[in-house]
């Protein structure tokens, strides 16, 4: 990839992002040196590493890579058998240890951040599995007994262990004994006889010796070595010949104790070069991952996607983002190339928006080369290009005597050499610096040359030509970023298939440019460019209107559905409803029918046991009773609300005499509706209840005046027909059951035993779909879901969110 291309599109600051976020200095390196590659196994295997990392980091948070460093030189000096530094030895425990800890949360997960948030250990664990980190985490190899081992030795930087060895253990028990000898002689000089001779009654080193400071006057008092005097020459520092030899075999254990130190770290260091290898393998890996989780840090600081590669050349951005502006003023773009058209012409005002548009694709396609992750909306596609080429920005030289046309052309001229159909090239201004006329036949002709050979090109441009070309040339596409007149300002969005304005002669007028002026300035264009103008300003009105009925439309179509569903779940209820009352009407006049049937048996078997013997009046009594009976039992069954009452006799209404807007009564249902569409071929007509809109058949509905009483049809007599109960097919009220449940922060088990009582619930309350939050993370809760929604006989089909209902974070879900 082209060095000048990286540095306009400002490669260099994602990179510094990037190490940014590495934590050791090798590391830090490869993010710097980090660049686009146009090789596909390389691009792939970099998002999948960036992806593996995204993915633990949402499992078991992040591990820390701060002790590794660049160890090539201690290596080297480990090879020819050079003992170590202190230091460095340190260095090599601490990173050794690290290596552990890194190892431990590669293969099991972090002990200290166990925070599995969207999975189950049983039905999750990736580690377990493996992904493409896996193995760079096995090849780890710690090394405990050596990290341990120096730091047994070693306590700090200046302190070797007393227990390094025992003879360095038996030497410092001399040196201590020797010093304490040395201590109680010379103090009970102090104390003693030599007290009067001393400036101070003190023990004192010079040169590694203990000695007393005498004055001057009595120096040949004390016997001894004399080591130093004050600066004004009145004290002298004396070694007394009491210690002398005491302190001669002091300086003696001294170098015994230095002689072994050395010998000891010369073992140590041996002992650590017989792992030279593993630890050159351990700095190899722990650099890599280190870059690796610097990759998935900065896709999660920019709430960035993997993209989807394609080998159509095929750019489509959904949401894009350019990741160098503030996230809270960006604002995203859906562009697409390479489909439909292979070059976009954008045109705009100024400041609206057309050379970051041009840089948020360009800069998108070099991260995805690099195998970073890009700000975008998921399911966004990228495609390989081996070469990137952008002729962004002013690059006047003064040196060279280049002017910015001239400049601007010797890199075009440089781009048209070596461009190809692997190649996405970029112009910003195209065209501009010269005389507007000859100007827009170059950049014409430049566009059209591309465009012949199939090179995907996105360019901006002012020129009215470019618009016209742009319309008039299949494979060619207008572009435009959409600019506020009334308040003067871009919105900064890309509009796909619209060619832009200048809007200067709008944005002068509002800034308080006279009308004469301005009529002026238009008695100066074209009747073809003042054409051109008002069919674009037609084009833009109508494309506002466009978008304001596709929003007016989106709206009710949703509000049709939620009618519509509605509609459904309370015919459903009151199909159900009647159903049981029906059924328990049915069982109700059974049961009686019954007992009348049971009491006249009983009543024919006494008259039978009876015989001639029975008085004609016990007869009488007999008969009275069964028929209170019976008469008790029809005025049960007479009293009984069946809820579906009967068609009235002749209340048959023709289907050629229903009008619309007459009132009627739906039975089956209980509702009082208008009548808002004719018959059909099959009788059946459109009644609107309140919010809710019916199909219903012509035998099914009754005709009924303002005071709600039904007629016989055409010309039956009024109100000789029952009024049918209001509370017969009352319509139930809905469960108080929400159309979400959000499983965010818990385990597969948890969430699926949830989420199963869940639906159960909405089930029951005839809710006709609901929303199922599981959000991404690893994909194995969303898995665990969709594996219970199929198996979940009531359920009819579900989905993942479209772009706006939660993307791949959310399941909708539609029952039977």
């Amino acid at each position: 990839m082209n060095d000048k291309a990286l540095k306009i599109l400002e490669f260099n600051k994602i990179t510094e992002l990037l190490t940014a976020r590495a934590e050791s200095d090798p590391a830090k390196h490869m993010c710097e040196k980090l660049r686009p590659s146009s090789k596909p196994d390389w691009i792939q295997r970099s998002l999948d590493e960036t992806e593996a990392a995204v993915e633990r980091t949402f499992k078991y948070g992040t591990v820390s890579f701060g002790s590794n460093r660049d160890f090539g030189y201690t290596l080297k000096s480990l090879s020819v058998e050079q003992s170590l530094s202190i230091p460095e030895l340190l260095h090599i425990a601490s990173f050794l240890e690290n290596t552990a800890r890194v190892k431990d949360y590669g293969l099991n997960g972090s002990s200290n951040n166990n925070r599995n948030n969207d999975s189950s250990d049983a039905e999750d664990d990736e580690t377990s599995g493996g992904d493409i980190l896996t193995s760079l985490f096995e090849e780890l190899t710690p090394l405990p007994i050596i990290a341990s081992e120096i730091r047994r030795i070693i306590i700090s930087e200046d302190e070797i262990s007393d227990h390094a060895s025992p003879e360095l253990a038996s030497i410092r028990r001399q040196i201590r004994l020797t010093g304490d000898k040395i201590h109680t002689q010379l103090n009970s000089m102090i104390n003693g006889s030599v007290r009067t001779y001393l400036q101070d009654p003190v023990i004192t080193m010079r040169g590694d010796r203990y000695c007393i400071p005498v004055k001057s006057e009595y120096k040949n008092q004390v016997p001894g070595m004399v080591h130093d005097q004050s600066s004004t020459g009145s004290t002298f520092f004396i070694e007394p010949a009491a210690v002398v030899e005491l302190n001669n075999k002091l300086k003696t254990l001294a170098s015994d104790e230095q002689r072994e130190i050395e010998r000891i770290i010369a073992e140590l260091s041996a002992s650590v070069g017989e792992h030279a290898e593993d630890i050159a393998v351990n700095c190899k890996h722990m650099t890599r991952l280190d870059f690796i989780y610097a990759r998935a840090k900065l896709a999660l600081d920019m709430r960035a996607i993997r993209p989807v590669y394609n080998d159509k050349r095929i750019i489509r951005l959904i949401k894009g983002r350019h990741p160098l502006i503030d996230p809270a003023k960006v604002v995203p773009i859906d562009v697409s190339l390479g489909d439909e058209f292979d070059m976009l012409i954008i045109t705009g005002p100024n400041t609206g928006g057309k050379t970051v548009s041009l840089k948020t694709v360009g800069l998108l396609t070099l991260m995805g080369q690099a195998g970073l992750f890009i700000p975008a909306g998921d399911r966004s596609e990228l495609s390989l290009f081996t070469e990137v080429y952008a002729d962004i920005g002013d690059e006047q030289s003064i040196e060279q005597s280049l002017s910015t046309f001239s400049s601007h052309m010797t890199n075009i001229v440089d781009i048209l050499k070596s461009a190809n159909e692997q190649s996405l090239c970029l112009f910003d201004e195209l065209g501009a610096g010269t005389d507007p006329t000859e100007g827009a036949a170059l950049a014409t002709a430049i566009l059209d040359s591309l465009h012949t050979r199939s090179i995907r090109t996105m360019a901006t441009t002012h020129y009215s030509e470019l618009k016209v070309y742009a319309l008039s040339t299949p494979g060619v596409e207008n572009a435009s970023c959409e600019f506020d007149v009334e308040k003067l300002c871009p919105t900064y969005r890309l509009l796909v298939g619209v060619p832009g304005r200048s809007n200067a002669f709008a944005i002068s007028k509002k800034l308080g440019l006279s009308d004469e002026i301005i009529e002026s300035a238009h008695l100066h264009m074209t009747e073809d460019q003042e054409n051109f103008e008002e069919l674009m300003a037609d084009l833009d009105r109508r494309r506002l209107n466009m978008e304001r009925k596709e929003l007016e439309l989106a709206e009710d179509a949703k509000r049709i559905e939620n009618d519509q569903k509605q509609l459904d779940t309370t015919k459903e209820k009151l199909d159900l409803s009647r159903d049981k009352v029906l059924k328990e009407a049915r069982e109700e006049a059974k049961r009686i029918l019954q007992e009348a049937k049971d009491e006249a048996d009983a009543t024919i078997k006494i008259f039978r046991e009876a015989g001639p013997s029975i008085s004609m009046r016990e007869l009488e009594q007999a008969r009275t009773a069964i028929r209170e009976k019976i008469n008790d039992n029809d005025s049960k069954i007479s009293n009984m609300d069946i809820k579906k009452p009967d068609m009235p006799k002749g209340s048959k209404i023709d289907p050629k005499k229903i009008k619309k807007g007459e009132s009627v009564r739906i039975i089956s249902m209980g509702l009082d509706g208008i009548v808002v569409s004719l018959p059909d071929k099959s009788d059946k007509i459109w009644v609107q209840c309140g919010i809710i809109k019916s199909q219903v058949s012509v035998d099914d509905i009754l005709l009924i005046d303002e005071d709600g009483q039904t007629s016989s049809g055409s010309n039956s007599s009024k109100g000789k027909q029952k009024k049918l109960s209001s509370g017969g097919n009352r319509i139930s009220k809905t469960m108080s059951i929400s159309t979400e449940i959000n499983l965010l922060g818990k385990t597969v088990d948890e969430a699926i035993y949830e989420l199963d009582k869940y639906l159960d619930d909405a089930y029951l309350a005839h809710l006709p779909s609901v929303r199922i939050v599981h959000g991404k993370g690893t994909g194995a809760l969303r898995n665990a879901v969709a594996a219970h929604l199929k198996k979940t006989k009531y359920v009819a089909s579900f989905r993942l969110g479209e772009y706006g209902e939660g993307d791949a974070g959310v399941t909708i879900a539609e029952f039977k």
